[in-house]
């Protein structure tokens, strides 16, 4: 037999290639799977409504239904159909589910039959025929682990802000609930003016200019490091270097991790930066200077040193401007102001080492929204 016919090389290249197209195969499949049965959920609790609706629904004779419902369909499908996951599908369509929208795209659709209408119809919600009465749907991308998040969110903002995020970085279920629990839509939302709020439910976070990558504050809880104990800046970057999986998570978007404690070398002098970061949306460097003390004017000199270097020596043509964050228990914006002119482009960025309280974000969120309306009249 001819040696030279067969080659290991090829034949794991052959048993690689094969092996991805596979594997993708599942994901797909799977995926569609997941994809159906939250539809499914979503008319199931379509179903329950409607019926509720229809016999002057009363909470102790609904409950009744609901059990017995549960009972017939857990005996024919096995699990998965308790009274409990029912009452988890009509809730599920009572949030989804708009009267006023729907009322009103359904209007468009069958009296005007207007084209533009029925593209934008189309881009939020599809339309499925069942039992032979149109019914318009919410488009669903996610899955079902992620909606039963999602559903329990009240402000549809916020809900279609995390969806949407979602979606676009195909985060995991504990991802996803990690990012609700560390407010990441009110942290951001209170970095930005009204008009980015409003853009942050439509479109999600986008990055388009520097600010764009700030939250108030950034959460670091993951670190296991404990508020009221000592600490040093060395720890912290430890720390972080340790989780720097969660922390480019916290961090958002595009970022991709260069180096710590990075050194470059101007006058025959070394300087150290701790962390250096490359954004790849804003196409520039992100240096980082940890601060567990007050923060200074000497560390704002320092830092606006190191983004001059970074500037002049490291960046090419084509690359936006550095952009410096000092990352301090906490900020002193007015000391940022004084200090470093209006294009340094260099933030005080603060840290906390717990998730923040929920609530309160919410409460100072709707306060400075409605300084924003009134100053608006």
């Amino acid at each position: 037999m001819n040696k030279n016919l067969t080659s290991p090389h090829n034949d794991q290249a052959l048993f690689n290639k094969i092996a991805g197209l596979i594997e993708e195969s599942r994901r797909r499949v799977a995926t569609t799977v997941n994809t159906a049965m939250v539809y499914t959920y979503y008319e199931v609790g379509r179903y329950i409504v409607e019926d509720e609706q229809q016999g002057n629904y009363r909470a102790e004779y609904g409950k009744a239904v609901l059990k017995e419902l549960a009972e017939r369909l857990t005996a024919q499908f096995g699990k998965g159909w308790s009274m409990e996951q029912l009452q988890k599908y009509r809730f599920f369509y009572k949030t989804y589910s708009s009267k006023r929208i729907s009322s009103t795209l359904s209007t468009k659709l069958q009296i005007t039959g207007n084209q533009e209408d029925i593209d934008s119809l189309k881009s939020n919600y599809s339309i499925q025929k069942v039992a032979d009465t149109p019914a318009l749907h919410p488009v669903f991308t996610l899955s079902w682990s992620h909606y039963v998040i999602l559903m329990r969110i009240e402000n549809p903002d916020e809900r279609s802000f995390y969806e949407i995020e979602c979606a676009k970085q195909n985060w995991s279920v504990r991802q996803l609930q990690r990012q609700v629990a560390s407010s990441l839509y009110e942290r951001l939302a209170l970095s930005r003016d009204k008009a980015e709020v409003m853009r942050l439910a439509q479109e999600g976070q986008t990055i388009e200019k520097p600010t764009d990558i700030l939250k108030n504050p950034l959460t670091l809880e993951f670190l296991g490091l404990r508020e009221e104990a000592a600490y040093t800046e060395s720890k912290l970057e430890g720390a972080i270097i340790s989780k720097m999986q969660q922390f480019l998570l916290e961090m958002g978007k595009g970022f991709l991790f260069e180096a710590r404690q990075k050194r470059f070398t101007f006058d025959e002098q070394h300087f150290f930066v701790d962390l250096v970061f490359y954004n790849r949306l804003l196409r520039c460097y992100v240096l980082i200077d940890l601060k567990t003390d007050s923060l200074s004017h000497q560390d704002l000199g320092q830092m606006q040193m190191y983004v001059n270097y970074f500037n002049r020596y490291v960046r090419l043509d084509d690359e936006r401007p550095t952009i410096g964050i000092l990352l301090c228990k906490e900020k002193n914006d007015a000391l940022v102001e004084l200090t470093l002119p209006d294009d340094a482009n260099i933030y005080a960025q603060q840290y906390a080492l717990y998730l923040p309280d929920k609530q309160l974000l919410q409460q100072k969120l709707k306060q400075w929204i409605d300084e924003e309306e009134t100053k608006a009249e």
